[in-house]
């Protein structure tokens, strides 16, 4: 039956006896299978390259065919269930379903859904069957990828209050190269928000005409209008996520262009912007991205306190100004600080609590900073707040103050007052910011900074590497919205957990993964003749307890097909905060791999089976 279905698809495209290489293209695209095209050329021009002729006849597109869609390993598992290996009956593929795909509840119900859906050969379907074609089809589908259906859309409690959520963050969001000569361009913003990002850093400055730029300041790279930068933002700040966006203003503006600034916000982004609070003026905790969906806030200095805005309601505050202290700072916050030499360490041991209180390494100048009132009140719940020490915010912060926290000084608290850190960020959101050495846009490890809970860890979104693999397979969750609901233990006041100890809060799992095989893998760019010689690294990203890599046995040449049947075990500690990453590369020598490719995923999305 298979036989002729296929012959009845094929048939017509053979009238004249032979195709070319695009025509056997669009007969693979006609059969509904992923293929790889440079797999497709290869396997093709391997066919012809015998005969000297350019052209295939039906029973080479058959085997060409096979040989890219009917994979060994699909057809073992296929007949370890299917009694005649043809076909398989639904008390079959319930039973795989069942033993395999570890479906506990309904499998007679999905062994259905599954033929209807995916058999391709209507005489089996109607018997209620699954051919190897409708398997094929199954196995390579959406319902098979190793992320979590469910974790495929919104599926946590998005009513706590914003501090409880990861938030998916950016640095200099502008820039879509280096730091200091590169350009400045709105697609930094529109592919950011695209990929669900929810805050964003805008770096202001005086233009010229009273109409405030975006770039870097004192560096070569080139300048944005502020108004097209809002414009872009007011098209897609919605398009990946329906939570609200966070703009990070990191304000130079004298206050004459600030006060266009704010009517620039107004006039564009209109209902979307926030400029009240919700319900009470009264500000005891932060609202929820479940209240603030469609809105867009402002992060910025602000003049006195939420209470006293909500008075001047109704006001016209133009010309009016206030003063908020702040330090004599480079070009982002705490940057001098963050470039300071470290003092030496004396003799005698300090205690390590004392650590977060530890005087600027520098002392730095205060100075005042005019900011307009107008700009100023449209800062409701995100309020920017120098940080001083871990008491101090206890002590004076209020919870719609926020603080940002350069990576370097960030990591020195990490070591000395994990436990401070963590009480620290289950109150106030934290944006922790690349250090200001880091000029080519590397970025750092965000995993050290998620360990200890803070909300918003800023990343060069336009610099690949493994950064922005383990931010982006983090944002994968909860639908990829953009805002993950933080582990109960960083979301609660009296916790004590510690990432670099984790005792009590250890919820050890046992992880097993079977690698069996690779398919139509992106051939090595150093290969001619479309080969590779692959191998998989396995990565646990999480606790410093739980960091992990295993390395695989390397397939020679074969990027087409490699099979490996080996099985890596790991024991995690702490699940919630875990990411595993699969990273394929081309051993070119003893010492040296080339990237192929890798996927990344939190380990509580990965799906059995």
């Amino acid at each position: 039956i298979s036989c002729t279905w296929f012959l009845n698809i094929i048939q017509d495209d053979f009238m004249n006896g032979k195709i070319d290489l695009d025509s056997t293209i669009k007969l693979l695209e006609k059969l509904h299978m992923p293929f790889n095209l440079a797999h497709v050329k290869h396997v093709f021009k391997k066919t012809v390259d015998k005969r000297k002729i350019h052209t295939i006849n039906i029973e080479d597109f058959r085997a060409i065919y096979r040989a890219i869609v009917h994979r060994n390993e699909f057809h073992d598992l296929f007949c370890a269930y299917s009694q005649n290996c043809k076909n398989l009956t639904d008390t079959e593929l319930t039973e795989f379903l069942k033993r395999e795909q570890f479906k506990t509840e309904d499998a007679e119900i999905t062994a259905l859904e599954v033929i209807l859906k995916y058999e391709p050969i209507d005489e089996v379907r109607k018997r209620r069957q699954l051919s190897f074609e409708g398997f094929i089809r199954y196995m390579s589908s959406e319902d098979c990828t190793i992320f979590k259906k469910e974790h495929r859309t919104v599926y946590q409690d998005m009513n706590h209050p914003l501090c409880d959520y990861y938030i998916s963050s950016s640095h200099n969001t502008y820039l879509i190269s280096d730091q200091l000569i590169g350009p400045s361009d709105l697609n930094g913003y529109i592919s950011a928000l695209l990929k669900g990002c929810r805050c964003l850093e805008i770096d202001c400055w005086d233009g010229s005409n009273n109409d405030p730029v975006v770039y870097h300041g004192h560096t070569l790279t080139s300048k944005l209008s502020f108004c097209s930068v809002i414009h872009a933002v007011d098209k897609y700040a919605f398009a990946a996520s329906d939570y609200p966006v966070v703009l990070s203003l990191e304000n130079h503006c004298s206050p004459k262009q600030q006060e266009m600034m704010a009517q620039y916000l107004l006039n564009i982004l209109g209902d979307k912007l926030l400029t009240s609070t919700i319900g009470d003026t009264v500000v005891t905790q932060l609202p929820s991205p479940e209240e603030l969906k469609f809105k867009i806030l402002i992060k910025n200095k602000k003049c006195g306190t939420i209470e006293e805005t909500m008075l001047r309601k109704g006001q016209d505050s133009r010309g009016e100004t206030g003063e908020v202290s702040e330090e004599e700072i480079t070009s982002s916050e705490d940057e001098t600080d963050e470039k300071a030499p470290l003092r030496k360490k004396s003799g005698s041991k300090r205690k390590s609590e004392d650590r977060s209180s530890l005087p600027p390494r520098k002392k730095a100048k205060m100075k005042k900073m005019k900011v307009a009132i107008e700009l100023s009140d449209l800062v409701v719940y995100t309020k920017s707040e120098k940080f001083v020490s871990f008491e101090h915010s206890i002590a004076n912060q209020k919870c719609y103050e926020n603080n940002s926290i350069g990576e370097l000084k960030a990591q020195k608290y990490l070591k000395h007052a994990a436990n401070q850190f963590v009480s620290h960020t289950s109150r106030f959101i934290t944006r922790i910011y690349p250090k200001g050495t880091r000029a080519d846009s590397s970025n750092y490890n965000p995993q050290d900074f998620w360990n200890v809970g803070c909300q918003m860890v800023a990343l060069n979104f336009q610099t690949p590497g493994i950064s922005m693999e383990l931010q982006n397979g983090k944002f994968l969750d909860n639908g990829g919205c953009g805002y993950i609901l933080k582990p109960e233990f960083l979301r609660n006041r009296n916790s004590t957990f510690n990432p670099h100890n984790v005792g009590r809060y250890s919820k050890p799992i046992s992880l097993s993964i079977r690698l069996i095989s690779g398919h139509q893998l992106p051939p090595s760019n150093l290969s001619k003749s479309n080969k590779a010689d692959p191998l998989v690294q396995i990565e646990i990203y999480g606790v410093p307890e739980d960091q992990a890599k295993r390395k695989s046995s390397v397939i020679k040449s074969n990027a087409l097909s490699p099979r490996w049947d080996e099985v890596f075990c790991f024991t995690i500690q702490v699940p919630e905060l875990a990411l595993i990453r699969f990273c394929v590369q081309d051993e070119i020598s003893l010492v040296s791999n080339d990237f192929l490719g890798q996927y990344t995923l939190p380990l509580l999305s990965l799906s059995k089976g």
